[in-house]
């Protein structure tokens, strides 16, 4: 049983990395940056210049920007700049209108916004942000999460600095240490009316799949899926309405709907993998709110856990990890319990490990939804005792060691696919 000191810190956990997002967090954490650095500026700054990791260009470079119906960094970044406010956070563009569009429009035009690649660091998410106007200058950096800011500095008057490398970090070096057999048992045990304001994640991520459905986002894969029902490719059946609420709601997000969503570890697409099958699956056949609960949170402290070693940023798909977190939701919800969730972790890391991430885009969507048809899948095989075993592949006895399996292969291995996809990516033919 866990103390309840254990219990609040990891409800604090939960609490700081289960947050609402508007737009894919990498572009907006970079208009977060600016909006911080022109803040401290006290003006419009005449000229912004940029340094940003690898990961922070490639996630940024074609993904919608909410309410502008542009994609890419730039607008963000003018965005940021003229109407942003960095108490939002992740919100920092809730205030944009129209007529903000268009004064950021002019603001790209007049050649004010530079963008460069930061040379020589190791950091996978790093945001540098100067801002100058009138001989003034403010620079705020962000690093290792999407609203930990590691600099602040205006004029010579520096307001924060923890750039040496030994602190470098942000709060989840304090966090409690987890194992999938802790995070279950949180889940399972915590007194609901603490756990329960992640019901939040289910009105929030609902909400943008339904308007998904209602206008033609990204590829519409969401609307492909709900749509034809009544034929035998796809059916009427729970598991085509996990699929088209999950896909349409990732849909919604990458073209740039001005909707927020419940992010999970710096992810919006996370948060969505993480509750929609979950929600879904619970609605239709008639769970009680607490057992909903219970195994909402059971997957989005799953996805919190491995991230953990995985890192914010990697060449690996989030989609694995957050459809790993949805398939042990899935399977509480079937009745399972830990020796079937157990189960239902290396089932899904015996099959879509590997996924590379080549950047937030709309096709987003696409994987999204192969990570959440695999979730099912491996949920079902769970619920008959069946587990991919330690004979085959990367699949370890303890499930943890096949955790840390996945991870070392995203955070390690996979790095010079990173490269490579960053490479062609940036020099693509007949790109925009």
């Amino acid at each position: 049983m866990l103390t309840k000191d254990e219990r609040q810190s990891i409800i604090a956990l939960i609490k700081r990395e289960v947050v609402p997002a508007i737009g894919c967090t990498e572009p907006i954490a970079v208009a977060l940056c600016v909006a911080k650095a022109t803040e401290l500026l006290g003006r419009t700054p005449e000229k912004i210049s940029l340094q940003l990791s690898a990961n922070i260009l490639k996630n940024a470079m074609g993904v919608g920007i909410p309410g502008t119906g542009m994609i890419g960094l730039p607008i963000a970044i003018a965005l940021g700049s003229l109407i942003g406010k960095s108490e939002y956070q992740l919100e920092v563009l809730r205030d944009c209108t129209p007529e903000a569009v268009e004064r950021g429009k002019r603001y790209m035009d007049e050649g004010r916004i530079h963008i460069a690649l930061k040379e020589n660091i190791s950091e996978k998410l790093y945001i540098e942000a100067l801002c100058e106007a009138e001989g003034h200058q403010a620079e705020a950096i962000i690093a290792t999460g999407h609203t930990n800011f590691i600099y602040l500095r205006s004029e010579d008057d520096i307001l924060l600095d923890n750039r040496r490398p030994s602190t470098i970090c942000n709060e989840e070096t304090q966090d409690t240490i987890l194992t999938l057999r802790k995070v279950f048992d949180f889940a399972t045990t915590t007194p609901l009316e603490e756990i329960d304001f992640i019901l939040e994640a289910r009105r929030l991520n609902k909400a943008a799949a339904e308007e998904s459905f209602k206008m033609d986002y990204g590829h519409g894969l969401g609307r492909a899926i709900r749509e034809p029902m009544d034929t035998p490719v796809v059916g009427d059946s729970i598991f085509a309405h996990i699929l088209a609420y999950t896909s349409g709601a990732c849909d919604a997000r990458m073209a740039g709907a001005m909707i927020p969503v419940m992010s999970n570890s710096g992810s919006g697409n996370q948060g969505i993998s993480a509750t929609m099958p979950v929600v879904i699956y619970a609605e239709e056949t008639h769970k009680s709110e607490e057992q909903l609960v219970r195994a909402l949170i059971l997957s989005h402290l799953t996805v919190i856990y491995i991230k953990q070693s995985l890192g914010r940023l990697s060449a690996l798909c989030g989609c694995v990890v957050a459809a790993t977190g949805s398939s042990c939701g899935i399977t509480y919800l079937m009745g399972g319990r830990y020796e079937q969730v157990a189960y239902a972790v290396k089932n899904m890391i015996a099959n879509i490990t590997g996924m590379i991430c080549d950047g937030a885009k709309p096709s987003c969507a696409m994987k999204v939804t192969s990570g959440v048809a695999t979730a099912v899948f491996s949920a079902l095989l769970a619920m008959q005792q069946k587990c991919v075993t330690a004979f085959e592949g990367i699949i370890d006895e303890d499930v943890d060691q096949c955790i840390r399996n996945l991870t070392r292969i995203g955070s390690q291995g996979m790095n010079e696919t990173d490269r490579l996809v960053l490479d062609i990516m940036t020099h693509k033919t007949g790109r925009c």
